[in-house]
C-alpha cells in the first residue's frame, strides 16, 4: 500500500510533526493522486484546537487539496494518469438518497468528510497535509489548466463556499452585492461576485485591505470602524454574503438590504446570534445560511474560475511553517490563504 508523508498534531496545544501514513491501493472506482498543495482553512484551526468540540488525536487536517493523478482504478474512465485534480471538504456519500440525487451530497446523512471522520473501511479519514491521497473518482474535481495548482487548492473550500450562495441568491448584472469580510473566504467572494456581473461592495472592519478589494473587483469599500457606516448603507443591497466568524449586529446588517433582499451567512460565529423578526418581516427580507455545494456545482465553480481568470491569492509556505501560519490566520495576517507546498513535508 502507498506510504505517504504527512504532518500530524497530537493535542490542541501541540505542534505539527512529521508522520508516515498509509493510503489504500485504489479500488476499481478510485484514483490516487500526488498531492502537490494543501490550503490552510480557518476551520482546520478550529478543529485542531477543539474549538468546535472534542476530536481524536493524532490528526492530519486539510480539505483543500490539489495534485496530479498517479493511479486509476480499473473501472475509472473519468481520469487518467497525469490529470490535474482536487479534493474538497468531503470524499464520499451514499450516492442514492434524495440529497445526493439532487446534487447536494454535502448534506447526505452518510457524507464522509476529508478528515476527522470515519471512512467506509472503518478507519479514520486522514486529510490533505500529506503527499498522497486515495479517493473515489466521483468525488475528485478536475482543475482547469489555466489555474495554477497552488492557487486552485483553496477554491475547493473558499471558492465553493462563496460561489454557491452568490449563484443561488442571484448575483448578476443589475444587482448590488456586499461581501462582509475580506479574508480567505471574502477575497474569493469579491472576485466571483464581480465576475458574475454584480456591482460589488466590501464591508470590512477597517480600510486596510481597500486596495486589494478594489483590485479583486469591488467598486465600493466600507469600514465598520467608521461611525455611521451601516446607517448610511440602509436599503442598499440586493444580497449580502457574510464570511466572518466574528459577532455581527445582524439587525443593522439586515437593515442594509433592499426590500426582498437576502443576508446569507457562511461564517460560523462561536456564540448564538439574535435578530428582531420585524426587521425581516417588514421588508420581505431573508436571513439564510449556506454550506459548500455538491460535486457538480463545485466542478461548475472551478470551470467558472478557469474561464474568468479567477484564483485564490496565496502565500506558499513550507510544512515547518504550519504552526506559525495558524497563529497568523487567527490574527488576520495572511493575504489571503496559506498553502502548504507538500514537497516540504
Amino acid at each position: 500500500m502507498p506510504i505517504a508523508r504527512a504532518r500530524a498534531i497530537d493535542s490542541p496545544t501541540g505542534s505539527f510533526h512529521p508522520a508516515e501514513i498509509t493510503r489504500r491501493e485504489p479500488g476499481p472506482t478510485e484514483i490516487v493522486f500526488e498531492n502537490k498543495f494543501a490550503g490552510i482553512c480557518h476551520s482546520d484551526i478550529h478543529t485542531v484546537r477543539q474549538e468546535w468540540g472534542p476530536i481524536k488525536y493524532p490528526i492530519v487536517p486539510g480539505h483543500e487539496l490539489a495534485g496530479i493523478v498517479t493511479q486509476v482504478g480499473s473501472a475509472v474512465d473519468k481520469y487518467k494518469v497525469g490529470d490535474r485534480v482536487g479534493v474538497g471538504c468531503y470524499i464520499d456519500s451514499c450516492g442514492h438518497c434524495e440529497l445526493c440525487a439532487g446534487g447536494q451530497e454535502q448534506f447526505c446523512e452518510e457524507a464522509i468528510y476529508t478528515y476527522n471522520d470515519t471512512g467506509r473501511d472503518g478507519l479514520p479519514t486522514v486529510g490533505g497535509y500529506s503527499t498522497l491521497f486515495t479517493v473515489e473518482a466521483g468525488y475528485a474535481l478536475r482543475i482547469p489548466d489555466s489555474i495554477p495548482l497552488d492557487a486552485a487548492a483553496p477554491l475547493l473550500c473558499a471558492g465553493i463556499t462563496t460561489y454557491a450562495p452568490l449563484k443561488k441568491w442571484g448575483a448578476a448584472p443589475g444587482k448590488r452585492v456586499a461581501i462582509v469580510g475580506m479574508g480567505g473566504l471574502g477575497h474569493m467572494g469579491v472576485q466571483i461576485s464581480a465576475a458574475m456581473g454584480a456591482e460589488t461592495a466590501v464591508i470590512s472592519q477597517t480600510r486596510s485591505k481597500e486596495a486589494d478589494g478594489r483590485r479583486f473587483g469591488a467598486t465600493e469599500y466600507y469600514a465598520l470602524s467608521e461611525p455611521g457606516t451601516l446607517k448610511k448603507l440602509r436599503k442598499s443591497f440586493d444580497l449580502i454574503v457574510s464570511t466572518v466568524s466574528a459577532e455581527l449586529d445582524l439587525d443593522a446588517m439586515i437593515g442594509c438590504l433592499k426590500v426582498g433582499g437576502a443576508l446569507v451567512n457562511v461564517g460560523l460565529p462561536e456564540h448564538a446570534s439574535t435578530v428582531r423578526l420585524p426587521n425581516l418581516v417588514g421588508g420581505n427580507r431573508i436571513l439564510a445560511g449556506s454550506q459548500l455545494a455538491g460535486v457538480a456545482e463545485t466542478q461548475e465553480m472551478l470551470d467558472f474560475c478557469g474561464e474568468h481568470g479567477l484564483a485564490a491569492q496565496v502565500e506558499v509556505i513550507s510544512a515547518d511553517e504550519i504552526d506559525a501560519a495558524y497563529d497568523k490566520v487567527v490574527s488576520s495576517q495572511v493575504r489571503y490563504r496559506y498553502v502548504i507546498d507538500t514537497s516540504t513535508i
